[in-house]
């Protein structure tokens, strides 16, 4: 069988239907009084098979940020508008009180869980917190995407994607124990075996990748991004180039990149960033950006700087969009997941639509992704992530381990993926079956 002919998307070992069963302790809260509530209402009369009642809904592809109720049905956004009816609903998800979003994308990830050591499972870190699709950034080659797509894509609850990592044996070799990365050796990088995975898995293959610091592609980082370019270029997909600590000065690496190309680890710290030795915006990224190279923060474990930001920010660098590159060594600090990371951009000074924006409009136009994410416009997809939005005293740090005190802080609370309430949310769900 073709791979590139199924749904890579289609659960073959679990049903969102589990997740919604009445005993869980997400449905185990019923409003007093339900059944007058939704009225008559039956699985073939109602208008909606869920209703996200009461929440403040922010969805910056409709310039939206105001109260509103989302009706779901088949999967896909019915109506969003105030005061929708319970009883035009079979299920009622209760928001009051909590920030709506489109379900997040995070275009940097690592999920390639027992292969790649960066690899973490896809769905308690992803989709259990708010982030119904992700690009899994590299972690794949040539060599190992077949049992990436087997064992990931094609199983997991969360929506995975994935950039093709130019060496076949992707991000296999690099670890604590084996400090040698996938490049050292270029002959592990094969545009034609790259092409030709790609061209079998289109519907998941959004992009090729490239490291190109020094642990990872040595001193011919360049000879190794001439070749992911290659790639790219022949199968008509952008680049992601991870930067930092490269032999090659970055204003080189820059000029070979062209529109819809992506630079990684945007605000990191130290060698090879953005920044020049007086803290300015190298004129060279201006460049790119003005030609329509992308910025992406993947924070990752060593490559987000609250100085970097602070400077990049107060230059009127934004980056266009704002992932977590959550994997092994930061899940449990100082990422933690993409709404973590979002809050840190919170601190830094963007509004709650500036970054919701980043990691949903934008991300969702980065790469070729299927029409209908990262938006809540009626016929979209029906994803859609509740958030607290906390108040107090938040300690962030970034990964030189430098701290701020921030005062606002995204909570992950519940998210619905195509329609389907995933998890064990301490919300309200009210049911009329």
């Amino acid at each position: 069988m073709c791979l590139a002919k199924t749904n890579p998307h289609a659960h073959t070992r679990r049903d969102f239907l589990r997740h919604t069963v009445a005993g869980s302790s997400l449905v185990c809260t019923f409003v007093h009084g339900w059944q007058s509530l939704l009225g008559m209402a039956t699985l073939q009369q109602a208008r909606f098979d869920l209703l996200v009642k009461g929440g403040k809904v922010v969805d910056p592809s409709q310039r939206l940020s105001a109260h509103r109720d989302i009706g779901i049905r088949d999967g896909k956004v019915v109506e969003v508008a105030e005061n929708l009816a319970e009883a035009q609903a079979s299920q009622v998800l209760d928001a009051r009180g909590k920030i709506v979003t489109p379900g997040l994308i995070d275009v940097h990830v690592h999920v390639y869980d027992g292969v790649a050591p960066l690899g973490i499972p896809a769905d308690p870190n992803c989709i259990a917190k708010g982030v119904t699709t992700v690009v899994d950034a590299g972690s794949a080659g040539a060599h190992t995407f077949p049992g990436f797509r087997r064992q990931v894509i094609n199983v997991v609850d969360t929506r995975v994607f994935a950039l093709l990592n130019i060496s076949v044996v992707g991000q296999s070799t690099l670890s604590t124990d084996n400090p040698y990365g996938e490049l050292l050796d270029l002959r592990y990088a094969n545009p034609k075996l790259a092409i030709r995975t790609i061209e079998r898995n289109r519907d998941v293959i959004l992009g090729v990748k490239v490291r190109l610091s020094r642990s990872i592609a040595g001193e011919h980082d360049l000879q190794a991004l001439k070749l992911a370019k290659e790639a790219a270029a022949a199968v008509g997909l952008p680049l992601m180039v991870h930067i930092g600590d490269t032999h090659t000065p970055l204003p080189v690496i820059l000029s070979l990149l062209t529109k819809g190309d992506v630079v990684t680890h945007s605000f990191r710290g130290g060698e090879g960033g953005i920044l020049d030795d007086r803290g300015n915006v190298l004129a060279e990224v201006r460049s790119a950006m003005a030609r329509g190279v992308h910025l992406d923060i993947g924070h990752g474990a060593g490559s987000f700087s609250f100085d970097t930001a602070e400077k990049a920010l107060k230059q009127s660098v934004v980056p266009g969009t704002i992932s977590s590159d959550v994997h092994q060594f930061n899940v449990n600090g100082p990422v933690f997941d993409l709404a973590t990371t979002l809050s840190k951009f919170l601190y830094l000074g963007l509004t709650l639509d500036e970054v919701i924006q980043r990691a949903s409009t934008n991300a969702a136009n980065l790469f070729g992704f299927p029409k209908g994410l990262g938006t809540l416009r009626g016929g979209a997809e029906a994803d859609v992530a509740l958030f607290s939005l906390a108040e107090g005293d938040f300690q962030f740090e970034d990964a030189l381990k430098q701290k701020r005190l921030g005062h606002q802080k995204l909570v992950p609370v519940a998210t619905v993926k195509a329609g389907r309430i995933y998890g064990s949310a301490p919300l309200p769900v009210v049911r009329a079956d």
